[in-house]
């Protein structure tokens, strides 16, 4: 530019000093602006002063040329940036799905201080995103069990897309962190540490897996810098399965040329010279030096170190695994520590969450189960019901449970078909809104059945596998009485059955033989009780309840209970007087009033079907009367000390049973037809299980008692009373050939030819038997409901005998009249009828109970007796008076009333078909199911006699039902 002898040109030093890119003091700038005036007018330039500063910004702009500085690529605003990205995803989520937010779940054991910090940035990470963090914290001393089984919970709720198993386990106890970290769903692996993520990142398969966050994190960092991964010589330091071996896989399929070194590379100084991008995340504070890193190399560092520091508050500063004064002069990209990757680890595991919920998204409809349906091409001619069964294929229970939104801890299988659900369910599912709620009754009973069973899980197949709307079907267990009766299994027939048939129907789940060892239970302690009253002492039968212990006696919760209701207010019973002790050991039973074990069973088998919980059903098994005492008090099982031994007795028996029908909608089944003496039909616990399974757009079909007078009114007046749920449609089943035989047609036998009059049309007589259908008709409106009449079709059925029907129906004033062929076509045959109900659903509820409970019994009485049978009073016989008398006097006088009552009429006269007019009902007995909840009224009108004994449905080794 100048040399020594000559000197600058004048012109030349002044673009020398304008282009010179290094600071200007602020008497160099007068210096210039001196020069340049000087220049312009022509006076003379001070040449030495100019030189001099010409020759200071030429040396530091030649350093400058020999030193580039690298660009610091910030954590911190790349994972802001992120964050904010997520942000209008997640918002977009929720308008989209209303309600809906991304989940994620920390699960920690015990009690870091270092994992907590790391949980708590997390959780604020993600209230900023809207992603919905929950943190579940177990002590140290959980076992791998409890650990594991908190994994499998997470797993299966539907509202959790990510999973986060925070490390290290600190457990006092040892736990195998591999088996844990693999236990945690692969599509809800957001940390990406599972065999099968990182199985699937090694082959190539980033599109199908969780890549974990740290790796990914370092990925994002380097697209900040602009540099092209692909191509470059890519050299990760360190193995873990957390960093550097995932890094190595995620660099490869992104097309670079990777090296990997650990701690026994040799030479590792050459092999980092060599790397355009360099990810280090080897634990050991600066030990990858500056002047080993290539010149312009993007430098990742993941480490996280501590060294002295004096003066620093605490001693110590975090450093990286790089040595960042002396690399960063060498680098054109580096990242520090602290603020560089850490954030980004943080920023990924957001991302995967939302990424997971996206997936989750693309297979989810609000509402609806992801649930496989069997289409079944139903066969001419129909098979058998076992042929059909045994022709389809039942899903596993699991399977059918996790599809209906279950989780595993919820079900207990006891075979490949059957599972028991546990009550934890409505405890869970307690927010959720219940489904529409059909009830499908019959009208009154006939030998031969209308087939209200079948139609009920037809509807319910309907719903399901063709609307495709949640639905659940809730029927009676079949007793073993009833496998073989001429009705057929007792579980639906034809297309419309439970399989397998031989599960269902042969083999049972167990409560009628733990409903009998209760039984048992109880009347083994009053003949105890009558014994040695009568043998032992006051002290002795003392000795045998309050046993002395090491000093000490004391009494169980029932003993307590049988305390306050004799008014002694003490429960030391070293403490009780002579005539305390009296009163509370002896139970002066009569011996007349004993109940007998079959309506002590009939009782505990209403109890499950009308408790809630397993508290209510202690409740309710404590208040049994097994007896009056000579003062005419009730003695319950409260006071024979047994009502918690039969709490614990049943309790697995209070579970619904879980099982599927010919094309795999779920049904539940539970109680039996014990049962009759009260509502007749499946409990409280199945159908608000299954109302909060199905979901608010659902349905739950579940069966009642045979007729309105009858069946329904008790499913209204005393189920739905205790249950407090109010359904939404009555679904009516008839027949043609039980409507004639109300008009008059001969009677039938179960099991023998009919009589030609059911098999060929004759209007006139069905037309007679409508009446009863009109009846049931309006017995079910007095309760507010609309009643939709299913008409079941048989095959000797003609088109003009089922008009008829329906048009009766109809004018009765039944929402509508269906023709229904379910038995022979499956949930296809009851479409019309599942789009009828979906009709009447949507109309404002009405429902209404009968009577009010408050009024006397005789009233509730006369009230059911005048509204469902159309009789113009009741008649109490002296002993039923005499009874309701000192009920009422117990406090047994609000309970709900259940006639029962056997014959197939309306009136008190079995041969009388058409609608009664002017008859009293009388009413012969009266028990007080003080347990249950009701009065069981017993009206002559039941038949005494023995009936001919049934001929058995069976046919070599197959069960059969052909009736249709």
């Amino acid at each position: 530019m100048w040399n020594a002898a000559a000197g600058p040109s004048d012109n030349t030093l002044v673009w020398e000093l304008r282009t010179a890119q290094v600071p200007v003091t602020a008497e160099e700038k007068r210096a210039e602006v001196g020069v340049q005036l000087r220049f312009h007018t022509g006076q003379p330039l001070d040449m030495f002063a100019l030189t001099a500063s010409v020759l200071r910004r030429g040396a530091l702009r030649y350093r400058n040329s020999q030193c580039t500085m690298a660009t610091i690529v910030s954590g911190n605003k790349t994972s802001q940036q992120v964050k904010e990205r997520l942000k209008k995803e997640v918002a977009e989520m929720k308008t989209q799905f209303p309600g809906f937010r991304p989940g994620l779940v920390v699960l920690q054991v015990g009690d870091r201080d270092d994992s907590n910090l790391y949980i708590s940035m997390k959780l604020k990470a993600a209230a900023e995103i809207g992603i919905n963090a929950n943190h579940i914290r177990l002590p140290e001393t959980a076992t791998e069990d409890e650990v594991l089984q908190s994994i499998v919970a997470v797993n299966e709720n539907p509202a959790v897309h990510g999973i986060i198993v925070q490390l290290p386990l600190d457990s006092i106890v040892p736990i195998n962190t591999e088996k844990v970290t693999n236990a945690v769903a692969p599509e809800k692996d957001v940390d990406g540490l599972t065999s099968i993520n990182a199985g699937k990142l090694s082959r190539g398969d980033l599109g199908d897996c969780f890549i974990p966050c740290t790796p990914n994190g370092c990925m994002e960092l380097i697209s900040q810098t602009g540099v092209s991964v692909m191509g470059k010589n890519a050299v990760v330091i360190g193995r873990s399965k957390i960093v550097g071996a995932p890094m190595h896989d995620l660099l490869l399929w992104n097309h670079a040329t990777v090296t990997t070194c650990h701690s026994k590379t040799l030479d590792l100084a050459e092999h980092v010279g060599r790397a355009d991008i360099l990810v280090v995340g080897a634990g050991r504070a600066e030990m990858v030096k500056g002047e080993w890193v290539k010149e312009g190399a993007v430098v990742i560092d993941c480490g996280i170190n501590h060294i002295p520091d004096r003066s620093k508050a605490s001693g110590k500063r975090v450093v990286g695994d790089v040595h960042y004064s002396s690399a960063k002069e060498r680098a054109g990209y580096i990242t520090p520590v602290p603020g560089g990757v850490g954030p980004m680890t943080v920023a990924m595991l957001m991302k995967n969450t939302v990424e997971s919920a996206k997936r989750f998204l693309q297979t989810y409809t609000p509402g609806k189960w992801n649930i496989v349906f069997t289409k079944k091409k139903p066969q001419e001619p129909q098979p058998s019901d076992a042929a059909i069964s045994r022709s389809c294929q039942s899903k596993p229970v699991g399977q059918l449970a996790r599809e209906v939104g279950l989780f595993s801890a919820e079900v207990e299988p006891y075979s490949r078909s059957r599972a028991k659900i546990r009550l934890d369910v409505l405890k869970r599912m307690e927010k959720q809104p219940d489904g529409k709620y059909v009830v499908v009754t019959g009208i009154t009973s006939t030998p031969l059945g209308e087939g209200k069973r079948t139609t009920a899980l037809g509807l319910a197949q309907a719903f399901g596998a063709l609307l495709n709307i949640n639905a659940f079907a809730c029927v009676q267990e079949p007793s073993p009485g009833s496998c073989f009766g001429a009705r057929g299994v007792a579980v639906g027939g034809g297309y419309s059955q439970i399989i397998p048939l031989e599960e269902v129907s042969l083999q049972p789940s167990g409560q009628n033989e733990l409903i009998s060892a209760a039984s048992r239970v109880v009347m083994d302690t009053i003949k105890a009780h009558a014994h040695y009253e009568t043998k032992l002492s006051e002290k002795a039968l003392f000795d045998l309840l309050v046993p002395l212990k090491e000093g000490q006696r004391s009494v169980s919760p029932a003993q307590l209970s049988r305390l306050t209701k004799l008014g002694i207010e003490k429960s030391d019973p070293l403490t009780f007087t002579g005539t305390e002790i009296r009163r509370f050991v002896r139970l002066d039973i009569d011996p007349e009033t004993t109940a007998d074990s079959d309506s002590l069973e009939n009782e505990i088998m209403a109890i499950l079907s009308l408790s809630s919980s397993e508290e209510e059903m202690q409740q309710r098994l404590a208040k049994i009367v097994v007896a009056t005492n000579k003062s005419g008090d009730p003695v319950t099982t409260e006071d024979l000390n047994v009502s918690g031994p039969l709490a614990m007795l049943l309790r697995d028996a209070l579970k619904p049973v879980l099982m599927q029908t010919v094309e795999g909608t779920p049904v539940f089944l539970h109680t039996s037809p014990l049962v009759d003496i009260a509502q007749g039909s499946p409990s409280i616990l199945a159908d608000k299980m299954a109302l909060k399974i199905v979901g608010s757009k659902g349905f739950v079909v579940s069966e009642s008692g045979h007729g309105a007078n009858i069946g329904l009114e008790k499913f209204f007046n005393i189920k739905c009373r205790y249950s407090g749920l109010q359904p939404d449609v009555v679904v009516m089943v008839a027949t043609v050939r039980t409507l004639k035989m109300h008009g008059g047609a001969p009677p039938v036998q179960a099991g023998l030819p009919l009589p030609k009059e059911y098999s060929q049309e004759n209007l006139k007589l069905l037309e007679r038997g409508c009446c009863h259908l009109r009846r049931q008709v309006e017995n079910a409106q007095a309760f507010g409901l609309p009643v939709i009449v299913a008409v079941n079709k048989f095959s000797s059925d003609t088109d003009a005998e089922l008009e008829l029907v329906c048009g009766q129906a109809r004018q009765a004033g039944a929402f509508d009249a269906v023709k229904c062929t379910n038995w022979s076509k499956g949930g296809a045959g009851a479409l019309a009828l599942a789009e009828a109900v979906q009709r009447a659903a949507k109309l404002p509820g009405r429902f209404r109970f009968l009577y009010d409970s408050q009024i006397p019994a005789a009233d509730k009485l006369r009230t059911v007796a005048q509204k469902m049978y159309g009789a113009n009073d009741i008649e109490l016989s002296p002993k039923a008076k005499e009874k309701l008398a000192l009920y009422t006097k117990q406090g047994f006088g609000n309970l709900p009333v259940c006639i029962t009552k056997a014959h197939p009429s309306l009136s008190n006269d079995p041969m009388m078909k058409e609608e009664p007019t002017n008859f009293i009902l009388p009413i012969t007995d009266i028990r007080a199911n003080a347990g249950a909840g009701f009065l069981s009224c017993l009206s002559n009108s039941t038949n005494t006699e023995m009936d001919d004994p049934t001929w058995p449905c069976f046919h070599g080794n197959n069960l059969y039902h052909d009736s249709k």
